[in-house]
């Protein structure tokens, strides 16, 4: 099978909305799932259209209360097309269904060098006549407004004719993930539909409470021979164009559907319907439509691919193909986040969390303009980050956890779980590390990109608001001389509370205050390096005084890191927990990754024992060094020994679920990092996470975006040990024989294309040809300075440290 597919073969009802989700075909601005189209939404098929940053925010009552919910919004389905055979005596015989005809030969084919899905089938009616079909279908990534759906019939041994009608439906609502289906979901209203001659279709609707307007455009037309008929059929909720077209043995019909899409957040249209309708007017015909399409994504795969041998690589091009439909280059010029479940499907109701720390490093050194792009929708939502915080008392900014259109909370108050049938209290918005990792963005972008006029505009307001916010939410404990950071959640999620407690939240999160320390640490550095009229302006303008700084600087030397058993502990009093019978646990259910749920419903809670969902302590072996990650404790007056991490890591191995597809990919670098045995295991459980289910049911309700991204960047960072500060390029590989050879490029600074080649024993480093600075390369015993046009490869010993290396005698071979 090739490298550049994944293929579907036979037609299965219970893994098509897992085959929708990885099949869906997107660009950026708009993403639309890989159903099939002669379907409309039910419990098997959910054809679905999300566009980016289109939300809408609705009531419903859950357990007796009145609560809000934002969602991203599935717009009117442009995809519908669907056919029937006419019998002989010109009656209406039925629309063909795949669950009522059953389909033979039938075969999906995902192109990711094209970004087309191609599909195949064959039918048998009653009458004994044979259809053999084609669709193939894009979103187009050079115009963001466009998609196209051609099919072609071709007769087999028959003559007669064929009805289609193509169709715009305004009849959908948001229902594509069962537990959510309590809650209101109809966010379409206000829907019109139209015509306009020669084949066009149209419809408009708005958003319920956002008030944001929808239009799409449908043009339909026929080739090969013409249509017996054509009639344009606007309806209520509906627009349809009805086709009858005559068929003969042999002689292929085609069919060709194209799409505009606008909505009133575009920049630069007041009309957004006539918007889509001189769009759809304009556009060519298929073939041009696929040959822009395909060289807008031979251009994307130059900048981005990733080169890694067997099965491994081939699911790593499909996790950066989806990375790329969900935030391509258009991104840049959208006010978005980046979705959790990426424009795939609406779990997680299509927020952003903080995802986009384990997207932006990959970002960053491919497409830095979508970075920032990224880092300018956080900062349009600073202003109200601040408000966040002084609602509660608090000076700085405290991002949500969960974000959507502008900026406020979007968490849930109650969530349900679908073991027990219950609504509880849900208090993940207290993981307040979201503002760290906003931070710790923001750094990397300026880091990787050499972009310090972000840095002193709108990244200094970020970092600064951020240390703020977490030095006013310190407090000195006289007892000890440390300042405490109480009542959060952690990374992990499953513990929110002590056993027992009135109130939720946790204290001194390992994890939430060592990175706190960092985001201090790095303002500090960050405000002393600033030119002076640039600081007087910004400390002026937020109302931050000099006399804040002595603060900072104690909180960042002083927050309390809790210990156990020689081990960090996840929290103050982790240890005092008990301990779950694991083994009893896994025999008990097929499992255990939501051990919560599994809780709950026997009456107890996670609270109570040492059982942790996802990755906590050890993300900051994730995010930082394993020199960082000393040099931090350091700082905070604790001596983290490699022995005292190593007993860290397997302390926690133990005694985590992975509920989270995160989990394994950071428990795999980690383990990388550490240059410790079982990191392959754990990194095959992140590749393999959405391609085969792991978690039972939840890719079809949109791919883990972030877990695709980092499987990217353990590639790129991970296995290189690649880092960019004090503007150089640090590496130092680390052993994965079933990953020893990889090839990337990556744009650093002003180079476009910087070569990174790993083949058994070495490891060669080539810049290309420009005008730009050399490029300092900083290996663990000395430096290299790469000119433009050098090449160097490096030799690596047994241990995958770097040796000496010097430019190849062929500068840029």
């Amino acid at each position: 099978m090739s490298h550049w597919t994944w293929e579907y073969e036979g037609y299965d009802p219970a893994a098509e909305q897992l085959r929708e989700a990885l099949c869906t075909l997107g660009n950026g601005y708009f993403a639309t799932r890989g159903a099939v189209p002669e379907c409309r939404a039910g419990l098997t098929h959910y054809p679905a259209t999300y566009a980016a940053g289109v939300y809408d925010r609705l009531e419903s009552t859950v357990a007796g209360r009145r609560v809000a919910n934002e969602d991203m919004v599935n717009l009117p389905n442009w995809l519908l097309l669907r056919f029937r055979l006419r019998p002989a005596d010109h009656s209406a015989g039925p629309w063909f269904s795949p669950d009522v005809w059953q389909p033979t030969g039938h075969r999906h084919v995902l192109d990711l060098r094209r970004g087309t899905l191609t599909r195949t089938f064959r039918i048998r009616d009653d009458e004994g006549r044979v259809l053999d079909v084609e669709q193939i279908r894009l979103v187009h990534m050079a115009d963001p407004h466009l998609a196209a759906l051609r099919t072609v019939f071709t007769a087999e041994n028959w003559s007669g004719e064929i009805e289609i009608e193509s169709g715009l439906d305004g009849q959908v609502s948001n229902g594509n993930v069962h537990r959510y289906r309590a809650l209101d979901g109809r966010h379409v209203v206000q829907v019109r539909t139209g015509a306009r001659e020669p084949g066009t279709i149209w419809l408009t609707c708005r958003t319920r409470t956002s008030d944001i307007g929808v239009a799409m455009a449908a043009r339909t037309v026929v080739g090969g021979r013409p249509p017996a008929s054509s009639e344009l059929r606007p309806a209520r909720r509906r627009a349809v164009h009805r086709l009858v077209v005559p068929l003969t043995p042999g002689r292929p019909v085609t069919v060709e559907k194209t799409v505009a899409l606008h909505t009133s957040r575009d920049t630069a249209i007041s009309d957004p319907l006539g918007a889509v309708l001189d769009r759809v007017s304009a556009a060519g015909d298929f073939p041009a439509l696929l040959g822009g399409h395909a060289a807008a994504w031979e251009r994307l795969w130059r900048r981005a691919d990733i080169e890694v041998p067997g099965r491994a690589g081939r699911v790593l091009r499909l996790h950066l193909f989806h990375v790329l439909q969900t935030l391509s280059p258009h991104t840049a010029d959208l006010d978005v986040g980046v979705p959790a479940r990426g424009l795939h499907g609406e779990a997680y109701r299509g927020h952003v969390f903080w995802d986009e720390l384990f997207v932006l490093p990959y970002l960053n050194l491919h497409f830095p303009e979508v970075s920032r792009a990224l880092l300018d929708y956080r900062h349009r939502r600073l202003a109200r980050a601040c408000r966040s915080a002084a609602a509660i008392g608090r000076r700085g900014a405290m991002y949500p956890w969960q974000s959507g259109s502008d900026g406020r909370e979007e968490t849930q108050e109650r969530h349900l779980n679908p073991r027990s049938g219950r609504w509880l209290p849900d208090h993940s918005r207290l993981q307040h590390h979201v503002n760290s990792a906003v931070a710790y963005n923001v750094w990397q972008y300026c880091e990787a990109t050499g972009d310090t006029e972000f840095l002193h505009t709108k990244g200094a307001e970020m970092l600064v608001q951020i240390a703020r916010f977490w030095a006013d939410l310190a407090v000195l404990d006289p007892t000890t001389g440390r300042y405490r950071i109480r009542g959060v959640v952690g990374p992990d999620e499953y513990h929110d509370a002590y056993p027992g407690a009135a109130r939720p939240g946790l204290d001194d999160n390992a994890y939430t205050n060592v990175t706190a320390a960092w985001v201090l640490a790095r303002a500090l550095d960050l405000v002393e390096r600033l030119p002076v009229w640039r600081r007087d302006e910004l400390l002026d303008r937020i109302g931050l005084h000099g006399d804040a700084f002595p603060r900072w600087e104690e909180v960042s030397r002083r927050l309390t890191v809790p210990f156990h058993q020689g081990v960090i502990s996840q929290f103050a009093g982790y240890d005092d927990l008990a301990e779950l019978d694991w083994d009893a646990y896994r025999a008990r259910y097929d499992s255990i990754r939501r051990l919560d749920r599994i809780l709950e419903a026997e009456g107890d809670t996670v609270n109570r024992y040492k059982a942790s969902k996802q990755a906590d302590v050890l993300m900051l072996g994730y995010l930082f060094s394993p020199a960082e990650l000393r040099d931090l404790f350091r700082r905070l007056g604790y001596e983290l020994e490699d022995e005292v991490w190593r007993r860290t890591v397997d302390y926690y191995l133990r005694r985590t679920s992975h509920g989270s597809t995160l989990s394994g990919l950071v428990h795999g670098l980690v383990l990388a990092k550490a240059r410790r045995g079982g990191a392959w295991q754990y990194i095959q459980e992140a590749l393999e996470a959405d391609i085969a289910d792991v978690q039972g049911g939840t890719t079809g309700e949109g791919v883990h975006l972030g877990a695709m991204a980092g499987t990217l960047d353990l590639v790129q960072r991970g296995l290189t040990g690649l880092e960019t500060r004090e503007d150089a390029l640090w590496l130092d590989p680390v052993p994965l024989p079933a990953l020893s050879a990889y090839g990337f490029s990556l744009r650093y600074r002003g180079h476009w294309g910087v070569s990174v080649r790993r083949r058994r024993g070495s490891l060669r480093i080539g810049v290309p040809a420009s005008e730009e600075s050399s490029i300092r390369v900083m290996l663990p015993d000395r430096a290299v300075t790469l000119a433009p046009g050098e090449t160097c490869t490096l030799v690596l010993s047994e241990t995958e440290s770097a040796r000496p290396g010097r430019p190849d005698p062929d500068p840029g071979s």
